[in-house]
C-alpha cells in the first residue's frame, strides 16, 4: 500500500508544482499571491520528500514486487547501502534530484533570504515549473513505483563498485549543487521578467545589488556543495579503482567539471553586479550556462549515450526524453534573454586595470576550458551518431587542450583580490605583484631542496601554487594591518575571509597536483608467502593471505608488512573481493597516509611463480602529496560556505539599502575612492581607495 501512495503522492506534487509555477510567475505587485507561492513551496517539498522516503522504506523492507527495488537490492545487502541504492539507478535517483530540487525551494521560502516579496516569488514560481517538468518526465517514463508481477524471490543486487562510503555521500553532494545551479538559474529569470531591473543603469543600480546579494548566498552553496562532491568523486575513484588521483577525464566526470567552471565564473561575475552594477547580462547568461550544464551532466548520466561506472541507465529512448527536456527548459530562457537583454544596460564603466577587467578575463578562461571539456566529451558521441568511426578522447587531449587554458585562470587568483573596482593604476600593480613573484620563487626552490630533489616538469606548478599562496596570504596582511593615522589592526569581514580560504585552497589544490601529477612512481610486483621486494625506499613483505566470509560477500585480504631497515613501519591489507548475488570482483586497495604522500597496494591474480609457488601480483605506487587535493578542495568549499554565510548577503532590502546609505556618508569623509563603490566590502571604511605601502601592496 505504501508503494501505492508514494506514487499518489507524486502525482499530486505535480499538480502543487504547477499551481507554483502560476502563482509566482504570474504574481507581479500582488502579495497575496507571493505569499501564496511561499506555502506551496513548503507543501511541495513536503510532498516529493514523502514520495522519497516511501520509496526508501520499500529499500528498507527489501519488498522485490517493485521493479525499481528488484533490480538495485539484494536480501543479504547491509542496511546502509540498501537505503544508498534509492540513488544507484535512473529512477531514484532522479526522484532525489527533484527532492532536493523541492527541498531548495522550500529553503527560499525564508523571509529576508530571497530580496523582495516579487522576486522570491518569481524564483519559487520557476523551480515549481522545472519541478513539474521533471515529475512529469519521472512518472510517465522511470516510474519508480512499478510494480512486478509476480515478484521475484530475490533481488539483481546494486552495483559492487557503487557499495562504498564514498559513493554513499557522493552523489547526494553532487546533486546538491546541480540542483543548486537551477536555483541560480530561477533567480536570472526572476531578472529578466522584473521591469524594475530593466532600463537606465542609474536607475536600476541599487536594485540590481539587492538581486545579486539575494542570489550569492544560494549560488555560493551550490557552488560549495558541487565542489565537495566532485572532490569525493575523485577521493572515490582514487581509493577504489586507483585512478590517476585527482581526474580521469571520464564522460561522467566531465560532466559535472563543465558546470563546476561555469558557476566559478558566475560567483565573481555576481559580485561585479553586487559592488558596480557592471556586467548584468553576463551574469544572467552564465546562470542559464550553469543550469543547461547541469542538465547536460544529467543527460550524460542516464541517456546510455556514455559507457561509464558512473553512469546510471542504458536507455537511449529515456535519453532523447531528457534532451528534449534540455532543450525545451534552455531554448525557453535563450528566447527570454534575447528579448530582455537590451532592456538591461551596460551598468558602471570600469577602466581596462581594474578588478572588473581581471574578473572577466578570469570568465573568459574558465569559460574557454569549460569549451574544451564540452567538445573533448561530446565530439566522439555526436561523431558516432553521425555514423563515422568510434573514437575515444582520453586524458592526452584534455591535458593538453584543457589544463594549458586554465593556467591563466590561476595566474589572475592572486593579483586579482588586490585590484580596486573601477581603475587601478598600471604601475601600482606591477610594484604589489614583485614581492608575490619573489616569495614563490623561493618557496618553489626551498620545498623542492627540502623534498631533496627537483622535479623540472613539476616546477610551473609549485611556483603557480606558492605565487597564489603568497599573493592571498600578502593580501591577507595588508587588509589587516592598521590604516594611517590609526594603531589598531583590522579584522576582516566574512566575504573577504571567504574569497581569501578559497584561494588558498586553490593554491593548495594546484600543489597537491603537480607533485602528484609528475611524481607518480608505479610498479607491478610478483610475491609469495613470505617474499620481501625493495619499494619507495621501504621492503615490502607477503606474509600471508586470509579468506573472511562477510555479509554479502567473500574477501581474500593479504597482509603485507612495511619495513624500514629491521623496524615494521606498518601493515597493509588489500583485499580481492567476490560477491556472491553477481559472481562480481572487486579490489579494494590499501593505502598507507603519509605526509608527503600515498603508499597505495592493490591486490591482483593469483599466478604461478618463477620457483612454482603460488604467487600474487601486487600493484604499488608512491602517490606524493595527493592528500593536498582534496585539502584545498575542502578549503574552497569552506570559503564558499563561509561567503554564504555572511550576514550583508542576508540582510533585509531595506537594512541593505540603510548600509549603503551609510558607507556614502562614511565617503565624504574619506575622500577619492578611484572607482570604488559604496558597498564594496573592504575592511575599514568599505570603499577608501587602500594606500600602497613600502611593498606596493595595497592596503
Amino acid at each position: 500500500m505504501s508503494v501505492e501512495l508514494g506514487h499518489l503522492t507524486l502525482w499530486l506534487a505535480v499538480g502543487l508544482a504547477l499551481l507554483l509555477a502560476r502563482d509566482g510567475l504570474a504574481a507581479g505587485h500582488d502579495a497575496a499571491a507571493a505569499a501564496r507561492s511561499r506555502v506551496l513551496a513548503r507543501r511541495l517539498a513536503a510532498l516529493v520528500a514523502s514520495g522519497y522516503l516511501l520509496l526508501t522504506l520499500a529499500f528498507a523492507r527489501a519488498d522485490f514486487s517493485v521493479a525499481y527495488v528488484a533490480q538495485h537490492a539484494h536480501s543479504t545487502l547491509p542496511l546502509a547501502y540498501r537505503l544508498a541504492a534509492v540513488w544507484g539507478g535512473h529512477e531514484g535517483s532522479l526522484l532525489l534530484w527533484i527532492t532536493l530540487l523541492a527541498g531548495w525551494a522550500a529553503l527560499l521560502t525564508g523571509a529576508g533570504r530571497c530580496g523582495t516579496p516579487r522576486l522570491q516569488a518569481r524564483v519559487l514560481g520557476t523551480l515549481g515549473a522545472m519541478t513539474a517538468l521533471l515529475l512529469l518526465f519521472l512518472l510517465l517514463t522511470s516510474n519508480p513505483f512499478r510494480r512486478l508481477m509476480p515478484a521475484p524471490d530475490e533481488g539483481q543486487d546494486l552495483n559492487p563498485m557503487l557499495q562504498d562510503p564514498g559513493m554513499v555521500l557522493h552523489p547526494p553532494l553532487l546533486y546538491l549543487g546541480y540542483v543548486g545551479l537551477v536555483v541560480a538559474f530561477a533567480f536570472a529569470i526572476a531578472a529578466l521578467l522584473d521591469e524594475d531591473l530593466q532600463g537606465d543603469p542609474a536607475r536600476t543600480r541599487q536594485a540590481w545589488g539587492r538581486w545579486a546579494r539575494a542570489a550569492r548566498p544560494w549560488t555560493l552553496l551550490a557552488w560549495s556543495a558541487l565542489t565537495l562532491g566532485i572532490a569525493l568523486g575523485s577521493w572515490w575513484a582514487y581509493h577504489e579503482l586507483g585512478w590517476g588521483g585527482w581526474w580521469f577525464w571520464d564522460p561522467v566526470e566531465n560532466a559535472s567539471l563543465m558546470p563546476w567552471l561555469a558557476a566559478t565564473a558566475l560567483l565573481h561575475t555576481l559580485a561585479v553586479v553586487d559592488q558596480r552594477g557592471a556586467l548584468r547580462a553576463w551574469a544572467l547568461l552564465l546562470a542559464i550556462a550553469c543550469c543547461a550544464l547541469a542538465l547536460l551532466g544529467t543527460f550524460l548520466v542516464r541517456s546510455g549515450v556514455v559507457s561509464s561506472v558512473h553512469a546510471f541507465a542504458t536507455d537511449p529512448a529515456r535519453g532523447l526524453w531528457l534532451l528534449g527536456l534540455m532543450v525545451l527548459v534552455v531554448g525557453s530562457a535563450l528566447a527570454l534573454y534575447g528579448t530582455r537583454a537590451a532592456r538591461l544596460g551596460l551598468g558602471a564603466r570600469f577602466a581596462l586595470c581594474s578588478r572588473e577587467t581581471g574578473i572577466l578575463l578570469n570568465n573568459v578562461v574558465l569559460l574557454a576550458a569549460g569549451a574544451a571539456v564540452l567538445l573533448g566529451t561530446l565530439y566522439p558521441m555526436v561523431l558516432d551518431a553521425l555514423g563515422g568511426p568510434r573514437i575515444s578522447v582520453g586524458a592526452p587531449y584534455f591535458e593538453t587542450a584543457v589544463v594549458p587554458l586554465l593556467l591563466p585562470a590561476v595566474l589572475l587568483a592572486a593579483p586579482g583580490a588586490g585590484l580596486r573596482w573601477g581603475h587601478h593604476a598600471p604601475a601600482d600593480l606591477l610594484r604589489a605583484l614583485r614581492l608575490p613573484l619573489l616569495l614563490a620563487a623561493v618557496a618553489a626552490l626551498a620545498q623542492a631542496l627540502w623534498l631533496g630533489h627537483l622535479r623540472w616538469a613539476a616546477l610551473p606548478g609549485l611556483l603557480l601554487a606558492w605565487w597564489v599562496a603568497a599573493g592571498t596570504l600578502l593580501d591577507a596582511l595588508a587588509r589587516l594591518r592598521p590604516l594611517p593615522g590609526q594603531r589598531r589592526w583590522r579584522t576582516l569581514p566574512r566575504p573577504v575571509v571567504a574569497m581569501l580560504t578559497a584561494h588558498l585552497g586553490l593554491a593548495v589544490f594546484v600543489l597537491g597536483v603537480s607533485q602528484a601529477a609528475t611524481g607518480l612512481h608505479e610498479r607491478d610486483l610478483l610475491l609469495s608467502v613470505g617474499d620481501r621486494v625493495p619499494f619507495g625506499g621501504l621492503t615490502l613483505r607477503l606474509s600471508g593471505l586470509q579468506q573472511t566470509p562477510r555479509e554479502n560477500h567473500e574477501a581474500l585480504r593479504a597482509s603485507v608488512q612495511l619495513w624500514q631497515g629491521d623496524r615494521l613501519v606498518a601493515t597493509l591489507q588489500p583485499e580481492k573481493r567476490r560477491y556472491a548475488s553477481s559472481e562480481m570482483p572487486m579490489t579494494e586497495a590499501a593505502i598507507q597516509r603519509r605526509w608527503d604522500g600515498d603508499l597505495y597496494l592493490a591486490l591482483g591474480e593469483r599466478v604461478e611463480g618463477p620457483d612454482g609457488r603460488p604467487a600474487w601480483v601486487l600493484r604499488a605506487a608512491l602517490k606524493p602529496w595527493v592528500s593536498a587535493i582534496w585539502t584545498g578542495c575542502l578549503l574552497m568549499a569552506a570559503g564558499g560556505l563561509i561567503g554564504a554565510s555572511a550576514r550583508r548577503l542576508h540582510r533585509a532590502p531595506a537594512a541593505a539599502a540603510q548600509d549603503a546609505q551609510d558607507a556614502r556618508a562614511t565617503l565624504a569623509t574619506v575622500g577619492d575612492t578611484h572607482g570604488e563603490t559604496a558597498d564594496d566590502p573592504r575592511p575599514g571604511h568599505p570603499s577608501a581607495a587602500r594606500p600602497i605601502n613600502r611593498s606596493g601592496l595595497a592596503t
